[in-house]
């Protein structure tokens, strides 16, 4: 191969995504092995990003250099999957983990190295490119997250953003359960149950518990409430219908409702004006002042039992 200019490296960057490019891609345009890690050493102006993958603007690779290294690292026919895939498709309630998830075909010879996470896989999966990189389809990406979580709030949390915010279907994460026999599936089965049951976020999760320390029957959950003449007045967490009462968990953070949250008040004023008492609570005080809320709760209870139960209608509500 001729000497290569300055120059010529800086154009070779253009001719790769990201300026991210495979050793494999670099031997057919001509490049050694020896000018490969003659341009990797300090001064060279290449970085070694993963063993055959190299970012040819030097310097630290940014999180999009690094996801697209790690495709090359993988090879062919690999894929996105787990948080970083569960990012890509808009979840939001995520645990900081920083590590690329990656599945490839069953028999490729291919270890997990630095940040990048490589799982072999002879279960089929689907998926569709998200900003450039092939990327599994949700239900696939949040179970293979899922099944490497120990702690059930962030499971819960994952699943309860997708399915709440209608990125994911629960028939859709129940099907890719479904004849799934590998470990780790407890939690994500927990938490699916509990999605099923009408639980649509952490919070909810830690009130049912809440209530299920009490006296009081468990209310139904994610109910819209009507006036007598069909008019849609807010759609509420809890529901005790037998009283007429409702249960709010207030957060922007946490409540994860069809209905934006700069609605809440309007909400509360609709059900105040046609007799239905709300009682609010912020997620933080089911966990640090259980008791408190508890309190309040049966104090509530006894107060729209005494009264005539408001001229409403309850109906369940679930994500289409």
């Amino acid at each position: 191969m001729t000497k290569r200019t300055a120059a010529d490296y800086g154009l070779l960057a253009d001719l790769f995504e990201d300026g991210v490019a495979a050793r494999r891609d670099l031997l057919k345009l001509g490049l050694t092995g020896k000018a490969m890690a003659l341009k990797c050493r300090p001064g060279g102006g290449w970085t070694r990003m993963f063993l055959g993958v190299y970012l040819l603007t030097g310097g630290t690779p940014d999180r999009r250099q690094l996801v697209r290294g790690a495709l090359l690292r993988a090879g062919p026919l690999s894929y996105l999957t787990g948080l970083e895939a569960a990012r890509r498709h808009g979840v939001r309630r995520l645990p900081e983990d920083l590590r690329i998830h990656v599945l490839v075909p069953h028999g490729r010879g291919l270890a997990s190295q630095g940040p990048l996470l490589v799982e072999r896989s002879n279960r089929p999966w689907s998926g569709s490119l998200i900003d450039g990189f092939p990327t599994v389809d949700l239900a696939r990406a949040l179970i293979d997250a899922a099944r490497r979580e120990a702690r059930f709030d962030v499971v819960r949390a994952m699943i309860a953003d997708a399915v709440q915010r209608q990125l994911c279907s629960p028939t859709a994460l129940a099907a890719e359960l479904r004849n799934l026999h590998l470990g780790g599936t407890a939690l994500p089965r927990a938490v699916l149950d509990e999605v099923s049951d009408g639980v649509r976020s952490a919070a909810e999760a830690w009130a049912r518990s809440l209530v299920g320390r009490s006296s009081l029957p468990q209310p139904q959950r994610n109910v819209l409430i009507r006036s007598a003449r069909g008019r849609q007045l807010a759609i509420v967490d809890g529901w005790w219908d037998e009283v007429g009462l409702a249960w709010q968990i207030d957060s922007k953070e946490f409540h994860l409702s069809p209905t934006d949250y700069a609605h809440t008040m309007t909400q509360h004023s609709a059900l105040l004006a046609h007799g239905v008492m709300t009682v609010h609570t912020v997620p933080s005080r089911l966990r640090a002042d259980p008791n408190s809320v508890l309190n309040e709760l049966l104090g509530a209870y006894r107060t729209a039992a005494s009264r005539p139960r408001p001229n409403v209608t309850a109906t369940l509500w679930r994500p289409v």
